[in-house]
């Protein structure tokens, strides 16, 4: 027990000692000793233990003498491969606006990999400028190409023009252009963002004089990039905010409704993100809430497990009906029902 005990308060002390060195760049080693209550000699048998478990840890020179954390040629002491770094990264500066309670951890997190990887995977983290938007994912969305995500970041650090190729197949609804369109696209990238599990990018663009959203599993970067550009400001000042607008449309979401749910006023609230609930009494409650389209908007309120009476308008009522023969073709099994009806038009 006693020996095990004393492992404890080693490993203890090592880690300690560790994230002493990770918090700033030198450290005298009398200071490391008065901080760790320990003896300088103790110190160095550390150090050492440090560097044997991969640790890139050198001495300075000068009166009083003393410690560094440095960076390796290689990526101590989890291994990390170049791959992993990146998209640990990635994934930390995402965490630090995730909304979670845990951005001042994620930050100080990227500070202590960005300190200790090699140079050249520190120039390559540095480029990568990533806003995450909260939203729900889907769950079947494509992936983006890890080197598209690289060279647009890379092009909104160095604040590059950028050109390239955009797939028609899809043309997203904050993007509003002709999806037969097939000529390359001249842009000024402003963030890298995700959105509901999607990547995208945000844009200034040059030939239509306006912003874009453009999802990145569907651009295809041209070289080289284009010249150096002054970034203009985002209408609001907010990437966040801006995105969620340009998705919504400026007046909210381009389908909204109103129903009368049997359901209490607090049930209701916890399922719905940016609709309006208002209660009717214990067990019943007014919602007025948006969806992309009629049907999108019929089948979010239709999984609240309740009765439901359809204030208005007319095009919510119709987007029932529709998938009330959809769902009845399909379980019995019949021929489908014809395609929804139309989009409206934005």
């Amino acid at each position: 027990m006693a020996v095990s005990g004393l492992v404890l308060k080693t490993s203890a002390r090592l880690l300690s000692l560790l994230s002493l060195l990770q918090a700033r760049r030198d450290w005298p080693g009398a200071l490391l000793a008065e901080r760790l209550d320990i003896s300088p000699r103790t110190v160095r048998r550390d150090v050492d233990r440090l560097r044997e478990l991969g640790y890139p840890i050198v001495a300075t020179k000068g009166p009083d003498g003393g410690y560094r954390l440095d960076a390796g040629r290689d990526l101590p002491p989890l291994l990390f491969d170049d791959e992993q770094a990146v998209a640990l990264a990635v994934a930390l500066q995402i965490a630090t606006t995730a909304g979670a309670g845990i951005e001042e951890a994620a930050a100080r997190a990227l500070h202590t990999v960005r300190q200790v990887i090699p140079a050249r995977l520190r120039r390559r983290i540095d480029t990568i400028q990533v806003t995450a938007v909260e939203r729900p994912a889907a769950r079947s969305n494509p992936p983006a190409d890890s080197g598209v995500l690289m060279a647009l970041s890379a092009a909104v650090h160095a604040r590059d023009v950028l050109r390239f190729d955009y797939d028609p197949a899809f043309a997203p609804a904050a993007d509003g252009d002709d999806q037969a369109d097939t000529a390359p696209r001249r842009v000024q990238p402003h963030h890298v963002v995700t959105w509901g599990g999607r990547w995208y990018l945000v844009a200034w663009d040059l030939d239509r004089d306006d912003w874009r959203i453009f999802r990145a599993d569907r651009i295809t970067p041209r070289t080289p990039t284009g010249p150096r550009f002054t970034p203009r400001e985002l209408p609001g000042g907010d990437v966040a905010a801006f995105v969620v607008s340009r998705f919504q449309g400026p007046e909210g979401w381009p389908c909204r409704g109103e129903v009368i749910l049997d359901l209490p006023a607090d049930v209701a609230a916890r399922y719905t993100n940016d609709g309006l609930v208002e209660a009717l009494g214990p067990d019943r409650c007014r919602l007025v809430v948006g969806s992309w389209s009629w049907a999108g908007l019929a089948a979010a309120i239709g999984r609240f497990d309740a009765d439901i009476e359809i204030v208005g308008p007319t095009e919510l009522r119709d987007a029932f009906a529709h998938l009330a023969r959809r769902y009845a073709d399909a379980a019995a099994g019949g021929p489908p029902t014809p395609p929804r009806p139309a989009r409206p038009s934005r």
